[in-house]
């Protein structure tokens, strides 16, 4: 078969665009490297979804920033993405940074961002008291807010799916052939598949999926940045997402809450060869201790329960690049997306529409699309009556696997079985949370193994964390 539309990456972008292009009379194939959804930057970001202060004025960043806030809230209600809006303080440290941030200030206004106001470090720290003394004036950032960027991109791709958009996994772009009237793009297992419209939404590999389809038209930079994450003990150390000035290397060290109610802070800004260098260093995460600690100085980072690095795609002219090939037909990049990418997805994924529709792509609307996805039923979430009443009609969700974030046997088992189904362990702890909490899949990882074998029909030995042979078992005694 051919597909009306290719999508190469299954990030939030490309999950993104392929639930927004599902609404259409279209046939649409994503393309991932990886044997999961959420496999790059969309696995190991901030989360965070950026008011639209920082952009410069009159740039596709800022355009699509400014529109993508609402929308992306909008979409993550549909989707029932975890999602909040906490609003984010922008610090000065003394009267020498107090003009950066009045820039700022006046940037937002440019770009339209509503309710912006400055205020004084003493009323900041009227409203966030751990905020740290030397903080001498804020930009209030109330649109802000805080999103899970993997389940957001779990729910957008299994949204598309459940609305007939395929999904092929373990598929590595290796060649790209330009045909009479479309691509073959064929993986490097041997795969082929045939599309009209091919989409690059490759991320810190678009730069050499365009090379593939002939047309090596930017360079992309990968960007490494190293976080670490607190136990929830220390997650209400403060309520805004917190930054400071930002520089040219980036926004900076932030401190802020999860949906999930950790603490996260990072991350550094480090430029590397590879996208696959995704290595913690002792002094990365040394720069990200004393960094946040100037903005909160009583964050006690003995409650580290995991550090990890994701690496971004920046590009040299700093704004994204959302535009049709000026070489090869039918072949739409969007590429460069690196923050404030997460927030404005759904604008990018509406915007890369607009291009598609420019180039000759017909969007005729589904009459039977459905925009919304079944709420994942997060046992830790419902209340006792609702437990209850799943428990009569399911008993497997009777049963606790992680105690640390109180998932269930019943919400593993729905994550395996639904689109996009979860094939391995870190594939189930990034649906579910199974894992996720202090003991990091200390006590739930055998149990979760044992129903990924039960459900896939598979041998134990053949499960693993994170696909492509990490395998936890060597056999049976």
């Amino acid at each position: 078969m051919k597909y009306d539309v290719l999508i190469v990456g299954a990030g939030v972008i490309g999950g993104m665009l392929a639930r927004q292009l599902s609404r259409y009379e279209l046939s649409v194939c994503l393309l991932e490297k990886e044997g999961d959804v959420a496999m790059g930057a969309s696995k190991a970001n901030s989360g965070i979804v950026h008011g639209g202060y920082d952009p410069v004025p009159d740039t596709l960043k800022a355009r699509l920033n400014a529109e993508g806030v609402e929308k992306l809230f909008e979409v993550a209600g549909m989707l029932h993405a975890p999602i909040r809006r906490n609003g984010s303080f922008v610090c000065a440290f003394g009267k020498e940074e107090e003009p950066a941030l009045q820039e700022l200030y006046k940037r937002g206004l440019a770009n339209g961002i509503k309710g912006l106001s400055l205020i004084s470090g003493d009323e900041a720290r009227s409203r966030e008291p751990m905020l740290s003394e030397s903080v001498t004036l804020v930009l209030d950032v109330p649109n802000a807010g805080i999103v899970c960027p993997y389940e957001l991109t779990v729910a957008a791709i299994g949204n598309a799916m459940d609305n007939g958009v395929a999904l092929r996994t373990d598929f590595e772009v290796a060649a790209i052939l330009r045909e009479n009237d479309g691509f073959c793009v064929t993986s490097a297992a041997g795969e082929a598949v045939r599309g009209r419209y091919l989409v690059n939404c490759a991320g810190c590999y678009a730069d050499r999926v365009a090379e593939l389809a002939g047309d090596r038209c930017f360079e992309i930079v990968p960007r490494a940045g190293e976080y670490m994450l607190l136990d929830k003990t220390e997650g209400m150390r403060v309520s805004h997402t917190i930054f400071q000035v930002p520089t040219k290397a980036g926004k900076g060290i932030l401190v802020s809450p999860t949906v999930d109610g950790n603490l996260l802070t990072g991350p550094t800004a480090t430029k590397v060869d590879s996208p696959d260098l995704t290595v913690t260093t002792p002094e990365g995460l040394e720069t990200v201790a004393r960094l946040a600690a100037k903005s909160v100085p009583s964050v006690n980072f003995r409650q580290v329960i995991t550090s990890f690095t994701g690496v971004r795609s920046s590009e040299k002219r700093g704004d994204f690049i959302i535009e049709p090939s000026g070489v090869v037909k039918g072949l739409l990049h969007v590429a460069a997306i690196d923050s404030p990418g997460l927030s404005s997805c759904v604008a990018i994924a509406d915007y890369a529409i607009e291009q598609l529709r420019g180039m000759g792509l017909s969007t005729v609307e589904k009459k039977d699309w459905c925009p919304t996805r079944e709420n994942p039923h997060r046992f830790r979430e419902m209340s006792d009556e609702e437990k209850d009443a799943f428990i009569k009609a399911n008993p497997a969700y009777g049963k606790i696997v992680c105690r640390c974030e109180t998932v269930s046997e019943g919400e593993i088992r729905d994550a395996i079985r639904r689109n996009p189904p979860a094939r391995d362990i870190d594939g189930v702890k990034r649906r579910t949370r199974s894992g996720m909490g202090r003991c990091q899949g200390g006590f739930c990882m055998p149990y979760v193994m044992k129903l990924i074998s039960e459900e896939n029909g598979q041998p134990m030995e053949s499960v693993t964390k994170k696909g492509k042979g990490s395998y936890q078992l060597m056999g049976k005694l």
